[in-house]
């Protein structure tokens, strides 16, 4: 079964403890694991157009990686020396690494925000602190919906002839105008929502909800496997198997067992949402294929 269609609680585990595991871990090798997962899934459950998107993850890459020799050149590798600067094979790689993590993480949480909408926040968060899960939902909401607007604003804009982009000047004004407009549209919808959850009770009593989410058989099958293997990356991570030195010079961790379980343990776990997905995808072929 695909994420999209799982408990919220099962997707919001495989996707948090994958991309946590990578934000807090430098080693290449599972910063590899963890960006290859991403984009796999990424790719899988993507929508058209997004080519845009994998464009900006792959040119941040690029610029994360190369700007960090440019300011760091600590290290006993030297590569290059321009200018009497030196450029360094330990920098080169530690902005490798950083960039990748960056990469990894945007991917993970590009797919939560995508997979984890507000009716799926409201009911992971609503019984621990509804307000908190109204807040989240909320500015989900809210993010796109003033994108949305502004662009509207400004095509009005431009077909009333008001926003002049011929020079910088203009551009500027007619961009603090769009704002403007968009921060008192901003604040009036914000009094219009206040104003229609108060005269639908909100806060006058216990709050009750409706759900649509069930936790089924295949739910803990795939909660049991990410759990299984997050305490399966996290051990060796914890002992310090895993960790990477990258100054003076770059050594990655011994082959180890408890290095090489972690390795593998965070693998499955990092491609376990892309497996999820992409059986789904087979199935729903196969049975198209029967009909």
């Amino acid at each position: 079964m695909s994420l999209a269609s799982c408990n919220p609680a099962v997707a919001a585990v495989c996707l948090l403890s994958a991309a946590g595991i990578a934000m807090f871990c430098m080693n290449p090798v599972i910063l590899a694991l963890s960006l290859c997962g991403a984009v796999c899934f990424s790719l899988l459950c993507g929508r058209a157009g997004e080519g845009r998107w994998h464009l900006f993850v792959a040119l941040l890459f690029v610029a994360t990686a190369l700007v960090n020799p440019l300011v760091s050149h600590r290290g006993a590798t030297v590569l290059l020396v321009v200018n009497h600067t030196p450029l360094t094979l330990e920098s080169l790689l530690w902005g490798i690494s950083a960039a990748a993590a960056v990469a990894a993480a945007l991917c993970w949480f590009r797919a939560f925000s995508r997979l984890m909408t507000g009716d799926r926040l409201l009911w992971l968060f609503g019984r621990f602190s509804p307000r908190l899960s109204l807040v989240l939902s909320m500015a989900f909401r809210f993010v796109p919906l003033f994108g949305r607007q502004a662009k509207k604003i400004r095509q009005t804009q431009r077909a009333l002839g008001a926003l002049r982009e011929d020079s910088a000047a203009g551009s500027f004004r007619g961009s603090a105008r769009v704002f403007s407009v968009l921060l008192t549209w901003a604040l009036e919808n914000g009094i219009v929502t206040a104003d229609s959850m108060a005269a639908r009770g909100y806060g006058s009593g216990r709050r009750t909800q409706f759900s649509v989410f069930r936790f089924r058989r295949a739910d803990g099958v795939l909660l049991a496997l990410a759990l299984l293997f997050f305490a399966g990356a996290c051990i060796p991570l914890a002992c310090g198997a895993l960790d990477t030195v990258y100054y003076p010079r770059a050594a990655l961790p011994r082959l180890t067992p408890a290095a090489l379980t972690g390795y593998v343990s965070y693998g499955l776990l990092a491609l376990l949402p892309a497996a999820a997905e992409g059986w789904e995808a087979i199935r729903w072929k196969c049975l198209r294929s029967s009909i």
